[in-house]
């Protein structure tokens, strides 16, 4: 299972929004979506996706994606934007909430998400341009990992400490192309 985490400074942690732009850029949240989720013509059955929104008006909100058990045909591209407003929605402060099959949403803080993957043993790896070399990580250093992508804004500094760097490359990519280059790296190694 291929494990991600985006991390949106900015998006709206309620469901009440029309415009993609202007709810904390959800609209870069939806590429990602797609990005982390979908090849051509079908949805990926080995992605487990983390969406961190810090956005007002109530953060911080954990969204869930576990494309093995979203039935199929329940989402589409173009409905992922109907699909985050309702598991907005349905957010219950007390308790994680399976608005749908593989989409589950709680209150759940980015510290307190990684803290749980490392007490589980998982590996967290923050993509960032000063880490090393993504090409250079050996196959079965890939096992048990989580790889961290933040929105435009990036990471708040003290997480970013925590916790190891990998890069893609030197150049700066959409969050979005981050998910592409890093699915295409695992699926050429076919892990």
């Amino acid at each position: 299972m291929k494990e991600f985490i985006y991390f949106s400074s900015k998006a709206r942690t309620s469901g009440n929004f029309s415009d993609l732009m202007k709810a904390g850029r959800m609209d870069i949240v939806l590429n990602v979506i797609i990005s982390a989720l979908f090849v051509s013509h079908k949805m990926r059955e080995d992605v487990h996706l983390h969406l961190i929104f810090n956005g007002p008006p109530n953060p911080p909100m954990h969204l869930e994606l576990v494309s093995k058990d979203i039935e199929e045909g329940r989402i589409s591209k173009k409905d992922m934007a109907g699909l985050i407003k309702r598991m907005l929605y349905k957010c219950d402060s007390k308790k994680k909430n399976e608005v749908f099959p593989g989409c589950l949403v709680e209150k759940k803080s980015f510290t307190g998400l990684t803290k749980e993957l490392v007490e589980g043993g998982k590996r967290v790896l923050v993509l960032d341009g000063k880490g090393e070399q993504i090409r250079k990580i050996k196959d079965e250093e890939f096992r048990d990992c989580v790889f961290v992508i933040g929105d435009q804004d990036g990471l708040p500094k003290k997480e970013m400490k925590k916790f190891e760097k990998v890069s893609v490359g030197k150049e700066t990519y959409f969050a979005s192309q981050v998910f592409t280059i890093l699915h295409n790296e695992m699926d050429v190694r076919n892990l």
